[in-house]
C-alpha cells in the first residue's frame, strides 16, 4: 500500500519553448516508466496539432515510478503544463493539484514574460520551486547571468538550483533526486472521508467523459457510488487507473495519488472545474476552494465558406466543445455571411488552434470575423448591455458611454528595443506604469485596452524587437473609452464581417487603411464597385473599384458609329442593372488581411 510519504506530486511551469515537454520525455526515459524502443518525442503531447507547433496546448499527467539513491521507491506524479498566455488557465488549476514546482529557465534567454507569471501563480499557490536551468549543451548558455536573474526579478531561491540539458539527458536524474529531496510529500488522511478535486475532464470515444482527480483524503474504490459536490449528482464508478502515461487501471486511488475515473457520466458539461468529489453516503462536509473558471476574451465568428457546410460545422464544435470547456459558441447569422457561429476563446492562439482543427479534422472551409472582446454599453436608460459582437451595437443615440477591457500587460526585452517597443504600446493607448533594467534585459509594464491587443499586437511586437521580446497579460477591469463602431459597406452594402469597434481619433485613419486594402484584396467585377468607410451615418472613407470592361465593339467592323454606340448604350445600362443587383463576392483571405494594422 503506497503511503503519502512516498508520493510527490508536481509540475514542471516555463516560457514557451524553455523545454518543459523534453524535460518531461526524459524524465520518464530515465525513470524507465516509457522504454527506450517506445520513446519518442513530445510524449505527452497527444494532439496532432501539439506535435506539429512544438507547443502544449493541454495539461497531461503521468505517474512515474522511481527508485532514488538512498534506496526507497517513490511514486512522482507530474503534470507538463503549456507555457502559452492563452492556455494560462491549464497552468493555474494544475497548480491546485501538486505541492512542488519545477520552474524551468532557458539559460541561453533567461527569464521571460511567462516564467514571470507562472512564478508567481507558483509562488501564489504556497509551493516549494525548484529552479532548473535548462538547454545547458549550448555554446550561448549562460548560467551566472541566468542565476542572478532569477533572484532579481522573480525573488525565487537559487540554492537548490540545478544545471541540465533536458535534449541530452546530461544531470537530469540530479532533478529526479532533488524532487524527491525537496519536494514535499502530500498531506492527507486515507481513513478521513474523501475527499478529492476535479482537475480535468474530456470524452473518449469509447470509455465516455473521462475525469482526472486529486484525491486530499480518503480512497476512492471500483465500484462504489461518488457525488459532485457542486451539481449534487451521484454517479457509480466503472473504472479507476493513472497514467504511465497511457491509461492503466487500478483498485483504488488513495490520498495523495493523482488519477482518472469514469462513471457512466453523459456529458463533460456535466463536470465542472474545480468541483469536489466525494462519496454519495458519509462523504466531506466542506468542499475544496473552488478553481476560478476559464472565461473567454476573444470572441469572433466561425461561418463556412460554403452556406451548405453549416450543418457540418454545427457538428465539429459540438465535438470539440466535448474536450475544451475554454471554448463557447452561440449561433448567429450575418446578412453577408449567412449562419454562423460566434465563438468564446481564450486567446488569438486558441482561436487559431481551434479553427485550424475544424478545418484539418473535419475538412470545413472556414470565414473568420475580426475578433472582438466584450463591451460593456451603457445606455440613456440606465441599463447596461454585454456587447460581444460590434455589429450587434445599439444605435448610437442610445448609447450614453461604452466601457471597454484593460490589461496589465508586462514586456520583457533586451533593452535595445525599449523605445520602440515603448512607442508601439503609446499607438496602442497604453499608459506606462513601470520600467525596471536588470543588466542587459529590461521589463515594462503598461496599461492598454485588450481590444488593442487581441489582433496583430503580439505580431508587432515580435517583429519590432526582432522576435526577443516576450508578453504576458493579466485583465484588470474595465474603463469607459470613446469608441464609435467602424462599419465597411462594399456596394452599399454592410459587411458585418468586418465591423469594429475603435477609438474616435482612430476611426478616419483606420478606416481609409481598410478600404485601401480592400480594393487590392477584391477582384473586379463586371460594374464599378464602392468601397465604404462609415461612422454612424457619416461616410468617412472611400475607394472605388473599376470594373472589368468587355469589348462589346469587337465585331463591328464597319457601318455607322451609331452601330457601335448602341452597344456601349446597352452595355452601360447592363452594367447599372448588374451593381444594383449583383453580388460582389469577397476572397476569404480579405478578412482577415483587411484587419490588420499597419505601422
Amino acid at each position: 500500500m503506497i503511503t503519502p510519504a512516498e508520493i510527490r506530486n508536481f509540475s514542471i511551469v516555463a516560457h514557451i519553448d524553455h523545454g518543459k515537454s523534453t524535460l518531461a520525455d526524459r524524465l520518464m526515459q530515465i525513470s524507465g516508466t516509457v522504454s527506450d524502443r517506445d520513446m519518442k518525442d513530445q510524449l505527452l503531447d497527444t494532439m496532432e496539432i501539439e506535435r506539429e507547433r512544438g507547443i502544449t496546448i493541454k495539461a497531461n499527467t503521468v505517474r512515474i515510478t522511481y527508485k532514488a539513491r538512498d534506496g526507497k521507491m517513490y511514486i512522482l506524479n507530474l503534470i507538463d503544463t503549456p507555457g502559452h498566455v492563452d492556455f494560462t488557465y491549464e497552468v493555474s488549476r494544475s497548480m491546485r493539484a501538486v505541492e512542488g514546482t519545477l520552474l524551468l529557465v532557458d539559460a541561453t534567454q533567461g527569464v521571460e514574460a511567462q516564467t514571470l507569471a507562472n512564478a508567481y501563480q507558483a509562488i501564489d499557490a504556497d509551493h516549494e520551486i525548484i529552479p532548473v536551468l535548462n538547454k545547458m549543451d549550448l555554446p550561448a548558455a549562460e548560467p551566472d547571468r541566468v542565476l542572478q536573474q532569477i533572484v532579481e526579478v522573480l525573488g525565487v531561491d537559487t540554492d537548490e538550483s540545478l544545471c541540465v540539458s533536458a535534449k541530452t539527458g546530461e544531470g537530469v536524474e540530479n532533478v529526479l533526486e532533488a524532487i524527491v529531496t525537496h519536494l514535499p510529500a502530500p498531506t492527507g488522511d486515507a481513513n478521513a472521508p474523501l475527499k478529492a478535486l476535479l482537475v480535468d475532464s474530456w470524452y473518449d470515444a469509447y470509455l465516455g467523459v473521462v475525469v482526472l482527480v486529486r484525491i486530499f483524503d480518503g480512497c476512492l474504490r471500483a465500484g462504489e457510488q461518488i457525488r459532485m459536490m457542486a451539481t449534487d449528482a451521484v454517479y457509480t464508478l466503472d473504472r479507476l487507473g493513472t497514467f504511465r502515461p497511457d491509461m492503466r487501471a487500478c483498485d483504488r486511488l488513495a490520498a495523495g495519488e493523482i488519477g482518472y475515473l469514469t462513471a457512466s457520466i453523459k456529458q463533460v458539461r456535466d463536470t465542472v472545474v474545480g468541483d469536489t468529489v466525494t462519496t454519495a453516503r458519509g462523504g466531506c462536509p466542506e468542499a475544496i476552494p473552488g478553481v476560478k473558471p476559464s472565461t473567454p476574451v476573444v470572441y469572433c465568428g466561425l461561418f463556412p465558406l460554403d452556406n451548405d457546410d453549416f450543418r457540418n460545422l454545427r457538428s465539429a464544435i459540438e465535438k470539440i466543445s466535448l474536450n475544451d470547456s475554454s471554448f463557447t459558441s452561440e449561433m448567429e447569422s450575418s446578412t453577408a455571411l449567412g449562419f454562423g457561429f460566434r465563438c468564446g476563446f481564450l486567446g488569438l492562439l486558441h482561436l487559431d488552434v481551434i479553427r485550424e482543427r475544424l478545418e484539418r479534422e473535419y475538412s470545413l472551409e472556414l470565414i473568420t470575423t475580426a475578433p472582438s472582446v466584450i463591451y460593456q454599453v451603457h445606455l440613456k436608460d440606465g441599463s447596461c448591455r454585454e456587447v460581444y459582437n460590434p455589429a450587434d451595437l445599439p444605435d448610437l443615440t442610445l448609447i450614453d458611454h461604452i466601457r471597454e477591457p484593460h490589461i496589465d500587460a508586462t514586456i520583457i526585452t533586451p533593452d535595445t528595443y525599449v523605445g520602440d517597443i515603448m512607442q508601439l504600446c503609446h499607438q496602442r493607448r497604453g499608459v506606462q506604469s513601470e520600467l525596471t533594467i536588470h543588466g542587459s534585459r529590461a521589463m515594462l509594464r503598461f496599461d492598454l485596452p485588450l481590444n488593442e491587443v487581441v489582433f496583430d499586437f503580439h505580431d508587432r511586437l515580435k517583429s519590432i524587437s526582432s522576435g526577443y521580446a516576450s508578453f504576458d497579460y493579466t485583465i484588470t477591469g474595465y474603463k469607459d473609452g470613446d469608441l464609435v463602431k467602424l462599419q465597411i459597406l462594399v456596394n452599399a452594402e454592410p459587411i458585418d464581417a468586418l465591423s469594429i469597434l475603435v477609438h474616435r481619433t482612430s476611426a478616419e485613419p483606420r478606416g481609409r487603411q481598410m478600404c485601401e486594402k480592400l480594393k487590392e484584396l477584391i477582384p473586379r467585377h463586371l460594374f464599378r464597385i464602392p468601397i465604404q468607410a462609415a461612422v454612424g451615418g457619416r461616410i468617412i472613407a472611400r475607394e472605388t473599384l473599376s470594373a472589368l470592361r468587355k469589348d462589346v465593339t469587337a465585331k463591328c467592323y464597319g457601318g455607322d458609329f451609331t452601330r457601335k454606340r448602341k452597344l456601349l448604350d446597352r452595355q452601360k445600362a447592363g452594367k447599372k442593372r448588374m451593381r444594383k443587383f449583383g453580388r460582389v463576392e469577397i476572397p476569404q483571405q480579405a478578412f482577415i488581411s483587411a484587419l490588420r494594422v499597419e505601422n
